[in-house]
């Protein structure tokens, strides 16, 4: 009996969500599911492509790095999924993140190797933060020799402590010259959060090409947006 087996398959479905969401090409992605309880995630295995996968493939990993149960490598970023898993399971308002997608989705990427934080130009961006998305400084020649894929995830971890984000409000970064990344409360919140940065940064490329001008929301068209969906006395959607 596969005592995982229900965490594996949230992995699959989510790593199927990416090309159904037009998110990667190939095998140009990955998501991984969190139990904090064991302190075991599940991943995407490396260089699989999607129509491949199987939950046996889905790759176990604990947060010390060892492979639990697996024929197949993890992704190639899972240092980078194990880093901030930590990171966040050490965070007061960060342990409901049990989910982890990276992607290299077009208008994401191309803001990422831009190196640019993108405004919030509107209350589609307000209704998922209410702040800039972070694009974060680029790694140091040291880091990347170091550990690529460990110091990636500790780029991510102190540019949201640096600048005092909070994670669990804004599930989603820009590592500049690479990608994005972005996290949920499970493996397809995270998916569902890239999709959503996707789209902002899309409508954020199509606002400055229209007006190179174009400002930030103010704080009060953003803050209501924000409010009404997340805040104490929130009344989006259904009770």
């Amino acid at each position: 009996m596969d005592t995982y087996r229900s965490l594996r398959e949230e992995a699959l479905r989510a790593n199927l969500e990416i090309p159904k969401m037009k998110l990667a090409i190939y095998t140009w992605g990955n998501v991984s599911a969190f139990d904090p309880d064991k302190g075991i995630f599940a991943i995407k295995p490396s260089g699989v492509s999607y129509d491949e996968l199987k939950t046996e493939s889905i790759v176990l990993v604990d947060l010390d790095g060892n492979i639990v149960d697996s024929k197949l490598k993890p992704s190639s970023d899972t240092e980078t999924h194990r880093l901030l898993y930590r990171e966040f399971s050490r965070w007061e308002n960060c342990k409901s993140i049990t989910g982890i997608c990276h992607t290299h989705s077009p208008y994401a990427t191309s803001w990422a190797q831009a190196g640019l934080s993108v405004p919030v130009f509107g209350t589609t961006h307000a209704d998922h933060g209410a702040e800039e998305i972070p694009c974060t400084a680029l790694l140091s020649e040291e880091a990347v020799k170091r550990d690529y894929e460990l110091e990636t995830g500790v780029l991510i971890a102190e540019t949201f402590k640096n600048r005092s984000i909070n994670p669990a409000h804004m599930p989603m970064v820009l590592v500049a010259g690479h990608g994005p990344f972005s996290w949920g409360k499970n493996a397809g919140d995270s998916v569902y959060n890239g999709a959503v940065l996707e789209e902002i940064c899309k409508m954020a490329y199509f606002t400055l090409g229209i007006n190179p001008n174009a400002k930030s929301l103010p704080s009060y068209i953003i803050n209501k947006h924000w409010e009404r969906k997340h805040g104490k006395d929130a009344y989006y959607g259904q009770k």
